[in-house]
């Protein structure tokens, strides 16, 4: 018997998603695809002022970032994580990146997902890597709603 994945969105600040069931099935595929067994996912929307605090307390990191992944589970069980992401990193890099704030939003939502997956984005081949990676996702989804 297997176990459906838990996959919540909590919105501390507003944002819009579209198309949420076919959100959450397309980030089981995700990690169904990338190998890995899902347990939990929590994604928590807020400020950039609230993430810059999470970033200062737990990463000793003094700068925005638009999100934060958390994994809970140790290395061979189900993956859990909380993933934090800040609503008005999202809106910003939208208009700098010229796409619509549910494009980038999907884009952020996927890259929390792949990290904990186990990708990384340290390096230029390691970025070069994810985007491919985020981008493939996001015609997924895209061809699925």
């Amino acid at each position: 018997m297997t176990i459906s994945p838990t996959i919540r969105f909590h919105f501390l600040k507003k944002i819009g998603i579209n198309h949420r069931q076919k959100l959450k099935a397309t980030l089981a595929g995700l990690f169904k695809k990338e190998g890995k067994r899902l347990a939990e996912l929590q994604y928590i929307f807020v400020s950039d002022d609230r993430l810059l605090e999470i970033n200062r307390q737990f990463l000793q990191h003094d700068d925005y970032t638009d999100i934060i992944t958390f994994p809970l589970s140790s290395s061979g069980e189900p993956v859990s994580g909380e993933i934090y992401i800040s609503v008005d990193r999202i809106r910003e890099n939208a208009r700098e990146f010229g796409c619509t704030i549910q494009t980038e939003l999907l884009r952020v939502i996927f890259h929390g997902a792949l990290h904990l997956c186990g990708h990384n984005d340290k390096t230029a081949a390691e970025k070069k890597i994810m985007r491919q990676l985020e981008d493939k996702y996001l015609r997924l989804h895209q061809s699925s709603t």
